[in-house]
Parts: structure tokens; C-alpha cells; sequence
């Protein structure tokens, strides 16, 4: 496991160095953290590099030295054998070096168009040449397959939108060396497969791609190489062709991981969710987001809300949680009483969890400390407050325990500002909050998303424990083997509908693919799936 590996014939750079990128001893500190702990990394020329990684192993601070948001304590930067210097992400950009980040750098006001050429404007004597840029965007949209809507504001669009968004905004500025931090996170299957040949695609024109990834099937499929990192410190690198999917795991973590799910048969019992009739307007488009959608959940099972990004899942759970107001002849019902028109603070004192599909806008007060965010929805209990003041010390011991029993890892513990967390532990802080109150209904959109293999297994073993101990389970996955290892039923929802009701154990991902594509659907899809 040697990252000085002699590279291939014809791959040396400009300055007869091997290596398009090199990073040596890269060293950052944060407060009560080393985020990168002496991390030499060496990009070839037209490889694909993988780096992989626990949650706050240090990956994306990496990357981030790189693109010059952050400078490092120690360490030096080359490129094609030269040093470099990387003040800020103008001098990155000048070098030919672009960044897809794991947390969206948008302006949520501004178009999709706007966003992608925001600072390379075209422009004559002062004056926006919109309708060339408009033509390369909607050129680069065609030849990769990252259809956009390029008048939609950012804020109305999907979390996958969002992400073809920031692709297409370094594709724009036809950069050579690509960083993809977790560009998959939030991306369909169908969307992987083709994100999958354009990184290969992209290698094979020559431009050199390093890689960000928790799934290590990603990894195994589309890298030429891998580092490891663990803990902020370098692991070692191997050869894609001549390793596995678990000694890469067994490196990333330090112990050997479990693929599957290991979970009992469901004993469904009462229904806790009954939807009825449940009809949601779009904010984008005139017809419908949701139409006529009527389900049950029941207490001990775990119900997968199945379909490609975009086809009203987001608006299906914000109208359940009370994010999205729903449409006059829909009903909620919980444990038998009417909540539709309820506020989130009722239904969460009743009995409703939720891990919401965006962790920055639904999930977290950024600015807020670890603590605080863990006691967001429980502060005004009596276990947190007594005549309106907040019981400082029960709220730190209650937020040390979910840390610990969860394993949030956070330069400063409870008072570390949720801002700082990397992405999958503010995911985790999140589902730790969610998980511990006391539930009848957990809500979970995308709740592995960004998180690496030893945490996933986890939180599946969590949720199946929820749903053990009697609790309802309404769980929405754009992943494929989530979908199939973790539910007891699934519903597939196309352009709004429930189409099709589905057991994991009976049928195939090629099945289910079909009916997220809308190729086959049920007579009755929609009914009351119980």
C-alpha cells in the first residue's frame, strides 16, 4: 500500500514530475482537531483517485487546502512538479483546478443559469451575452445527461437538482483537474450509472478526477486508485484492480463491516399513519406534486417510499411533517386523531419523528452549538428547563450521551459550532436527536445519505431496533440496496402517484427499477396499502 507507485508510461507532467497533483505532508488544525495529520496524496495525470474515508476523516478539508479555502499549518503543494501557491479558490481555478462541494455553494435566489456562470459572466464592453452562456450550459446539460431547468430559481429545486447544478458549474469553466466531493450523495441510480460514465469519460480526455466517496461500489467501479484516510491521519493507497470492497472497508474503519441488513420478519400491528387522499400543489410546475395519494403505515414495520428523485417525495413528506401545506380534501391521521392541520411542534410532541431530506435548511440551526441542536425539539421539557430557564448541565450530560452512544465526532464536542461538523456528522447528530425521543412514527428521508459504511450499518441496525420496539416506520431512499435490505414494504411513487406496492423479498432491483422509470405500474396503485 505505497502511494509512490512508479506511474504510467506517458503520464509525466510539464515538469517531468509523474504526478498532475501533489500534495506532501499536508498538515490542519481546527479547534481541538487535527482535520490532516502529515497527509501526503499524489494525483496522476488522467487517473481517477479515490479518496476515501469515516465521517471526519479529514477528507473534504483535504480537498478544501486544495481549492484554497482553507491554508494548511504545514505542507506543500505541486503542481506538475512545481510549487504552488493556493490563497483562495480564484488562484485554484487559475491552475485548472475545479470543485463539485459535498454542501452546495449556490445562491438560493438566483437561477440555475445565473449560479453556474456567477463570476465567468461572458460578457462585451460591460454588457451580459446571457444567451451564449445560456447555449454552453444547455450544451454541457445535453452531453452529460444533467438535465436542468436553467430559469428555475435554486431554492424550488430539488436537493439532485441542486447537485447537477454545481457539476455543470465546473464543467463550465472547463477545468482539468476535477474534485468531486460526494457527488453521488444525492443523486438517483439511474443518475450514478450516468454520473459514472462522465467521470470515466472525463479521465479519458485526459483530465484528472479526484474522488470522494462513501460508497465503496463507486469506488470499486469508476477509481484507478484509492487512498485511505482514518482519523485525519494517510492510511495507505491501493490499486482498484488488485483489492476489495471489504479490505477497503476494514482500512477505512479498522474492522471489518456488515453489506447486509440483519433484521427479523415484521409483526406489523396498529396503524399509526393513515393518509388519505393526500394532493400537494408543485411551487414549480402547474400540475400537481402530489396527486390522491392514500397509504398506512403500521406500528413494527418499515414502509419505503421507493421512486427517482423528484417525482413528489419531497413534497409527499414535507406535507406529512408540516413543512408544506396540503391541498383542501386531504387528511392525516396519526394514531387515529386528525392532524392535518396541526403545526410540526404538535405533531412532534405527539409522537412524530423526522429526518428531514436537506440536513442545512430542515435539519440544523448552523449557528447553534452541537448541544443546542440536540435539544432543539425537547428544550422545553421538564428534563431541560425549570421556570423558563434552561437547565444548562442536563442539556450538556444528555448531549454527551448521544454523542458517545452515537459516535458525532466534533473538534469540541457539545459546544462545537454544527457549522464546523463535517457533513456526515452533522447526518448523525441529526438521526441521534431523532432516534432518542420518544416516537410513534419515524420519518426518514435519505437517512444514510453522506454517511460512510460503518455508520450506515448503524443507523440500519437503529432503525430496525425502532421499528422492533414497536414504532412505525415511513422511509424514503433513492437508494436502490436501501430500499431493498431495509423494508418490510415498498410503494413506488411516479409524478405524484403511488404506482405500485411492492415486497423486497419477492421482487428484483430490476423490477423495482421499472417501476420508477414509470415502464410498469399496478391497476390499483394508490389504494389504501395496507
Amino acid at each position: 500500500m505505497n502511494n509512490e507507485a512508479a506511474a504510467p508510461v506517458g503520464a509525466t507532467g510539464e515538469g517531468g514530475s509523474p504526478y498532475v497533483i501533489e500534495m506532501r505532508n499536508i498538515t490542519k488544525m481546527f479547534p481541538g482537531i487535527i482535520a490532516n495529520d502529515n497527509v501526503t496524496l499524489q494525483l496522476r495525470r488522467g487517473e481517477i483517485h479515490a479518496l476515501l474515508g469515516e465521517n471526519g476523516a479529514g477528507k473534504s478539508t483535504l480537498m478544501s487546502v486544495l481549492f484554497g479555502l482553507y491554508q494548511p499549518e504545514k505542507g506543500e503543494i505541486y503542481k506538475d512538479g512545481k510549487k504552488v501557491t493556493i490563497n483562495d479558490p480564484n488562484d485554484a481555478n487559475a491552475l485548472g483546478i475545479g470543485m463539485v462541494h459535498q454542501h452546495f455553494k449556490l445562491v438560493d435566489v438566483f437561477t440555475v443559469l445565473d449560479n453556474i456562470i456567477l463570476g465567468v459572466e461572458p460578457n462585451t464592453a460591460g454588457f451580459l451575452r446571457k444567451k451564449d452562456a445560456r447555449k454552453k450550459v444547455m450544451e454541457l446539460s445535453k452531453n452529460y445527461g444533467l438535465n436542468v431547468d436553467p430559469d428555475a430559481l435554486v431554492e424550488d429545486i430539488t436537493v439532485g437538482m441542486q447537485q447537477r447544478t454545481e457539476i455543470l458549474k465546473m464543467l463550465y469553466r472547463d477545468n482539468e483537474i476535477l474534485i468531486f466531493d460526494e457527488p453521488t450523495a444525492a443523486l438517483t441510480p439511474q443518475e450514478v450509472t450516468e454520473l459514472m460514465q462522465i467521470i470515466k469519460g472525463l479521465a479519458a480526455e485526459g483530465k484528472s478526477i479526484l474522488f470522494i466517496s462513501h460508497k465503496l461500489n463507486e469506488i470499486m467501479e469508476v477509481a484507478d486508485r484509492c487512498s485511505v484516510l482514518r482519523k485525519g491521519k494517510y492510511i495507505g493507497t491501493v490499486d482498484i484492480a488488485s483489492t476489495t470492497k471489504e479490505e477497503l472497508s476494514n482500512m477505512m474503519v479498522g474492522r471489518d463491516v456488515k453489506f447486509s441488513v440483519d433484521k427479523e420478519e415484521a409483526k406489523p400491528a396498529e396503524t399509526v399513519l393513515e393518509i388519505k387522499n393526500l394532493t400537494v400543489k408543485s411551487r414549480i410546475h402547474k400540475k400537481n406534486a402530489v396527486s390522491n395519494v392514500s397509504l398506512k403505515v403500521r406500528a413494527g414495520e418499515i414502509v419505503c417510499i421507493a421512486g427517482i428523485d423528484g417525482n413528489g417525495q419531497t413534497e409527499f413528506v414535507s406535507a406529512v411533517s408540516g413543512l408544506e401545506k396540503p391541498e383542501a380534501g386531504s387528511q392525516i391521521i396519526l394514531c387515529g386523531e386528525d392532524v392535518t392541520k396541526k403545526s410540526i411542534r404538535y405533531k412532534n410532541t405527539h409522537g412524530v419523528s423526522h429526518i428531514p431530506e436537506d440536513r442545512h435548511k430542515h435539519g440544523l440551526v448552523l449557528d447553534y452549538t452541537l448541544e443546542q441542536n440536540l435539544v432543539l425539539q425537547r428544550y422545553f421539557e421538564p428534563e431541560f428547563q425549570k421556570h423558563g430557564f434552561i437547565r444548562f448541565d442536563e442539556v450538556r450530560k444528555y448531549s454527551e450521551d448521544l454523542i458517545e452512544k452515537f459516535d458525532v465526532r466534533s473538534g469540541q464536542g457539545p459546544v462545537t459550532p454544527a457549522r464546523t461538523m463535517s457533513g456526515g456528522n452533522q447526518q448523525k447528530a441529526i438521526i441521534a436527536r431523532e432516534l432518542d425521543r420518544k416516537h410513534k412514527l419515524l420519518i426518514a428521508f435519505q437517512p444514510t445519505r453522506g454517511l460512510d459504511v460503518g455508520a450506515i450499518e448503524f443507523i440500519h441496525e437503529q432503525i430496525v431496533a425502532t421499528r422492533d420496539a414497536g414504532a412505525a416506520v415511513l422511509l424514503v431512499s433513492l437508494e436502490l440496496e436501501e430500499v431493498m435490505n431495509l423494508s418490510d414494504r415498498i410503494l413506488v411513487m411516479y409524478e405524484g402517484e403511488i404506482t405500485g406496492e411492492l415486497d423486497p423479498k419477492t421482487t428484483t432491483i430490476q423490477e423495482l427499477g421499472l417501476y420508477m422509470a414509470g415502464a410498469k405500474r399496478q391497476k390499483t396503485g394508490g389504494g389504501d396499502n395496507a
